[in-house]
């Protein structure tokens, strides 16, 4: 029973993020007469599903971790250098139908709008959990700084108002924390106000084992600081649809932002490795989030819908970013790559892929305990 606890969330999550990715794909596809034979979330023996009036097989497949969209007679959407070959095995009104026969603007709209449709999901969420439920606008006051933390050596102080945190300006006081452990440098910059004075000051956090608030362990930076409301006064408000989208934005950049800064710092060999998990740690953490309802569960599939979204954009073969990475060697050479030289890029990127898929399977076993 707590097995499905956990499993039915991940599930509903994995189905709804997918779903969109490949929509965006499929639109697109549609939109510039790209022939669609499947619409497939999962993969393997299919379980279930139905034709629509184009002839689009839509189908729910045994194992639920993706989908795919399969286009008219192509097996993916990377450019076919051997297009002469192909054209000859069908008429003039299928050869209308193929990928491959798009112009290169159009090919890469269709594998862009997978990425695209996650980052337009996540901010719909945020935009939706703002206009329906609210958004915290109460200022950081620093209630207490404890002695000798790196906050009381830096020159902090009791009813400092915090403005900015690495430069990212704090509009809650939800804020703090977020941007503080999110922060990728050494020292952290804090401007505050200080007596109607403006003051800058540059913290070194310590980096300390924890819990977070599902009970997980985390390294969390700490600089030594309690924050309240200002007057004990909290300022939680509905926004109008204009006002939610620019702060549901603002959101999504920022997740996007941390999460390209956590990368870099993984490839300096500065990044927390053990943050990084797969399939079953975001099983884990969805199902414990799930447990706090609906808002949360729609919080934490807004960043699942931001991570699978970027990471498809990374130049990998076999990845999204990797079609369009390919797209941009057509379009400076004038031509597609030859197909031996894709098949050397998609092994590399296999093996990328199963490296990464290793690593992150070792850390969520470890973090379940069976290592």
């Amino acid at each position: 029973m707590a097995i499905l606890n956990y499993l039915v969330p991940f599930l509903v999550l994995i189905t709804l993020v997918v779903f969109v990715h490949e929509y965006g794909h499929y639109y697109f596809a549609k939109k510039y007469g790209v022939g669609v034979t499947d619409f497939s979330i999962g993969f393997g023996k299919e379980l279930f599903g139905f034709n629509d009036k184009s002839g689009t097989r839509w189908k729910f497949c045994a194992i639920p971790l993706g989908g795919y969209v399969k286009f008219f007679g192509d097996r993916n959407v990377f450019s076919q250098s051997e297009q002469e070959e192909l054209l000859k095995k069908y008429n003039k009104i299928d050869r209308q139908k193929l990928f491959v026969t798009k112009p290169l603007y159009q090919r890469s709209l269709v594998v862009a709008a997978g990425p695209f449709a996650n980052f337009v999901l996540a901010i719909l969420i945020f935009a939706c959990i703002y206009i329906f439920v609210g958004k915290d606008f109460t200022p950081a006051q620093i209630q207490e700084v404890q002695k000798d933390s790196p906050a009381f050596i830096n020159g902090l102080k009791k009813n400092d108002i915090i403005l900015e945190i690495a430069n990212n300006k704090v509009n809650s006081i939800l804020d703090v924390s977020t941007y503080i452990n999110a922060s990728v440098s050494d020292k952290i910059l804090f401007k505050v106000q200080r007596n109607q004075q403006e003051i800058s000051l540059s913290i070194k956090p310590k980096i300390i084992k924890s819990k977070d608030s599902l009970g997980n362990d985390i390294n969390r930076k700490v600089v030594g600081i309690k924050v309240a409301p200002v007057n004990n006064e909290f300022n939680k408000e509905k926004l109008g649809p204009v006002k939610a989208i620019f702060y549901a934005s603002k959101e999504t950049w920022f997740v996007t932002k941390t999460s390209l800064e956590f990368i870099l710092q993984l490839f300096q060999g500065r990044g927390d490795t053990s943050q990084l998990g797969g399939p079953i740690k975001i099983a884990k953490i969805t199902g414990q989030v799930a447990q706090h309802g609906l808002l949360a569960f729609l919080t934490i599939t807004a960043y699942i819908s931001i991570s699978l979204g970027l990471i498809n954009l990374f130049p990998i073969p076999m990845l999204d970013g990797g079609h369009l990475m390919f797209y941009a060697f057509e379009k400076v050479l004038g031509r597609p790559l030859r197909q031996k030289t894709q098949e050397h890029f998609f092994r590399i990127g296999l093996f990328l892929l199963f490296s990464l898929m290793f690593f992150t399977t070792f850390n969520d076993l470890k973090d379940i305990g069976l290592f």
